[in-house]
């Protein structure tokens, strides 16, 4: 019997331990903040808010146009910005934390809505960091572990977190006696996380309606489901900064970025099949079960995707994804005899190799040069950031820089000529991306730059090698780049 007892002791423990590591790895991430992808244009969001938070304009560029980055999440963080007088990159340290910590205690709440064994959460965050495929890649929304140290001061990391809380707190609803005010809620709560970051909100959905489904609740469920609804429309339609229902005719350069979702799907999940397993289990014991539910739907969002040439619908791949490791958590648990050995051994080793995979996550918090070779070999180092430049440029200052730098320049607070990200609701977007390329190209005319600069009033240019009178270099950076002052 002591045997058992510590064999049962092991399963609870061991997760909780590894999972904890896990946090206090990202929590050690965050206080370095490395910057790649979207970083900049999050920190141009919170800068614009600090400044104006009534009328902040396009966060990239100087125009009056509206932005999606604009979210509830992104107005809190303006204002912790305006009254303390951080810096953004100290404020999205903060929104950092809070997202994490709302992602963790997320996923515990959820998973104790499916399972009570105490191992359950901890391992359920395992999977959901560590139970992907053996070939790196990062992606806001993505919850593998060097995905999630990269973008974890996003607006996705946050509205996952909200997200798993409204599962669990639906889970509930839809079990029990809920009043007209839970729904209330949880129909403002469906909103907010839509505003956040409207793919999690995709993926939010489809576990929120494998979640009702699978309750086979009564009409006055549904009825109070549908007074929640309208709620959430009504928060959806009011927001004053976006409107959120023009993004469903996004699309041109939107799908293009996002078709490469489709590429390598082998070599990115494959460890996820272990979980696909877990699911046939959950399924032979409850066709109605609401993980099998929710893996059904983003299946079915993500091959129409595919399908119809829709790739940006490829971000609801988390709807595919996180079912199947919450079962693969789940079932090991649940499991009795000899067969909970075999599913310790198979989850084990997956979690292990997926793990390894991601090991040169170890990089983001110790300097490469301690790392072992092998472990360096993975880690793949951040972006440097142009704070190079700031002691010159100044806030609202509009920049000519190609779309690479575009992406960065804008996060201290100046202004590119041209998005370094697709922009829905910029009108002349086209325009200002060709009159960058046009400006940069070889044998373009001096006259013809002259009076690009002038059409954006433009007072710095960032470049490599940049030939053409009228530019005076002030300071050089990083990789041969150099900042010039456009003389007037």
């Amino acid at each position: 019997m002591s045997t058992i007892r510590d064999a049962l002791r092991r399963t609870t423990v061991v997760p909780q331990i590894a999972a904890a590591l896990v946090v206090l790895l990202l929590v050690l991430v965050i206080v370095r903040l490395p910057w790649a992808g979207d970083l900049g244009m999050h920190a141009a969001t919170v800068e614009r808010l600090r400044h104006s938070l009534v009328d902040p304009g396009n966060p990239l560029v100087d125009a009056d146009t509206p932005s999606p980055y604009y979210s509830p999440w992104m107005l809190v963080l303006g204002c912790v910005a305006r009254v303390t007088g951080f810096s953004v990159f100290v404020v999205l340290r903060i929104g950092a934390v809070v997202g994490l910590g709302l992602l963790v205690s997320g996923v515990w709440r959820y998973v104790r809505t499916l399972s009570a064994h105490r191992a359950a959460p901890a391992l359920a965050v395992l999977c959901l960091v560590f139970l992907w495929g053996t070939s790196l890649f990062a992606w806001s929304g993505f919850l593998g572990l060097n995905s999630l140290a990269l973008t974890v001061s996003y607006p996705s990391v946050f509205a996952l977190g909200l997200a798993f809380h409204f599962w669990a707190w639906l889970a509930g609803a839809v079990r029990g006696v809920a009043g007209w005010g839970v729904w209330v809620g949880l129909g403002a709560l469906w909103a907010v996380i839509l505003l956040c970051h409207q793919f999690s909100g995709v993926v939010a959905t489809l576990g929120a309606l494998a979640t009702v489904v699978a309750a086979r609740a009564g009409r006055g469920v549904w009825l109070r489901l549908a007074g929640g609804l309208l709620v959430g429309v009504g928060v959806l339609w009011g927001w004053p900064y976006y409107d959120f229902f023009a993004l469903f005719g996004a699309g041109g350069e939107l799908e293009a970025v996002h078709r490469g979702l489709y590429r390598g799907l082998v070599g990115r999940y494959w460890l996820v099949s272990v979980g696909v397993v877990a699911l046939g289990v959950r399924w032979w014991r409850d066709r109605w079960d609401p993980l099998v539910l929710f893996f059904v739907l983003g299946v079915g969002v993500v091959g129409l995707g595919g399908v119809s040439g829709h790739y940006s619908w490829g971000r609801a791949l988390p709807a595919v994804v996180i079912p199947a490791q919450v079962a693969a958590a789940v079932v090991v648990v649940e499991v009795r005899g000899w067969w909970r050995g075999v599913w310790v051994g198979v989850l084990g080793g997956a979690l292990v190799l997926g793990a390894w995979a991601q090991v040169g996550t170890v990089g983001y918090v110790v300097p490469r040069g301690v790392l072992p070779g092998v472990v360096a070999g993975k880690y793949r180092a951040p972006w440097v950031g142009y704070h190079w430049v700031t002691p010159w440029v100044k806030y609202g200052d509009v920049v000519m820089a190609r779309r690479g730098v575009a992406r960065q320049i804008p996060a201290y607070g100046a202004y590119t000529v041209a998005p370094g990200y697709p922009d829905f609701f910029l009108p002349d977007e086209g325009r200002r991306v060709a009159d960058v390329r046009r400006y940069f190209a070889v044998g373009t005319g001096e006259g013809v730059r002259r009076g690009i600069v002038r059409a954006y009033g433009v007072r710095w240019v960032v470049g490599r090698g940049v030939v053409g009178r009228g530019l005076r270099v002030v300071a050089r950076g990083p990789g041969g780049e150099v900042l010039y002052e456009v003389v007037r």
